[in-house]
């Protein structure tokens, strides 16, 4: 292998090891300053947790599409979604029944499919998602937190705070460095995989959907699997969709918001799998309010032949 090639693979790590832990960093030094305000804990799980397993997909399509790499920007999200419903339930459901909470049945699955709907329609439209439609992503996005906010006060743990894990001078140092460590990853993994790309012949949006999504997916992945050890399974299911939703909605309405992202059209294929994975996931919870291992397992070997067609299709 070429020393160049090297030189960018280990820098395309190094730059996940910022994403990862610059992500860690900022969600406790957020949570602590939102507990010493005392801002109820399920709030926090709502907005900055959701954040911040987001936070590596953020800043991957946010810097791709102010550098111009605007077939990763989409190809990330695309391929984050797949990965966060074919494995990381796909897995999670082998090591253990995922139940569904109806709350998650009725109104968040559904809101995730409608959408992935949405998001689909804005591209087919004019192969491209436009200022304003990032705009109306976002208002989207504002407008679930709020009704997520207000519905949670309902419950009665609303009023449930944590206690802080830092002082305010630690989780506003945690908050900043973290912070930085997401941007510099950010542009490490984006230059290093767009490096990589060309110098093997690949295209941007292959490394999206393979080497970058996962690579940005592993937060949501480790975040399930330690909640499924701890026996709290519904929280992947809960980790998974509002990760997706806040890829959809903030990471592509933050993106195509700043910049305009023209798309080719060879993206349709990946755009309708996406939709019909999230539809199937949707089924697979209505029939029997969980996943179990026959569906981890379909889920897995979908993984296994979306990633081999999306490999020898370029």
């Amino acid at each position: 292998m070429d020393a160049g090639i090297i030189v960018q693979v280990v820098l395309l790590i190094v730059g996940f090891v910022f994403l990862i832990k610059g992500s860690d960093f900022f969600v406790d030094g957020a949570s602590s300053i939102a507990s010493l305000l005392k801002i109820p804990t399920i709030i926090v799980g709502l907005t900055i947790v959701a954040f911040g397993t987001s936070a590596p997909e953020a800043a991957v399509s946010i810097t791709s599409s102010l550098t111009g790499s605007n077939a990763m920007a989409v190809s990330n999200v695309i391929g984050s979604n797949l990965f966060n419903m074919l494995m990381v339930i796909g897995v999670s459901a082998l090591l253990g029944d995922l139940l569904m909470e109806k709350k998650v049945l009725d109104k968040d699955l559904p809101f995730l499919v409608g959408i992935t709907v949405l998001w689909a329609v804005f591209i087919i439209i004019g192969w491209d998602i436009t200022n304003i439609e990032g705009i109306i992503l976002l208002i989207i996005l504002i407008a679930y937190i709020a009704y997520l906010v207000r519905d949670s006060r309902k419950s009665s743990d609303a009023n449930e705070v944590e206690k802080p894990k830092l002082t305010l001078p630690k989780s506003i140092i945690f908050m900043l460095v973290g912070l930085a460590g997401i941007i510099l990853g950010g542009d490490l993994v984006v230059d290093s995989a767009s490096a990589i790309a060309i110098a093997l012949g690949m295209s941007e949006t292959l490394v999206g959907l393979t080497i970058v999504a996962i690579g940005t997916s592993l937060p949501e992945l480790v975040t399930s699997l330690t909640a499924l050890k701890k026996g709290e399974n519904q929280l992947v299911i809960g980790n998974v969709i509002g990760s997706n939703i806040f890829n959809i909605l903030f990471v592509l309405g933050a993106s195509s918001a700043i910049s305009a992202i023209p798309l080719d059209s060879s993206l349709l294929i990946d755009v309708v799998f996406m939709l019909a994975i999230t539809v199937l996931c949707f089924i697979f919870g209505k029939t029997q309010e969980k996943y179990d291992k026959k569906e981890g397992i379909i889920l897995v070997t979908l993984f296994v032949v979306y990633m081999a067609f999306a490999i020898l299709r370029n």
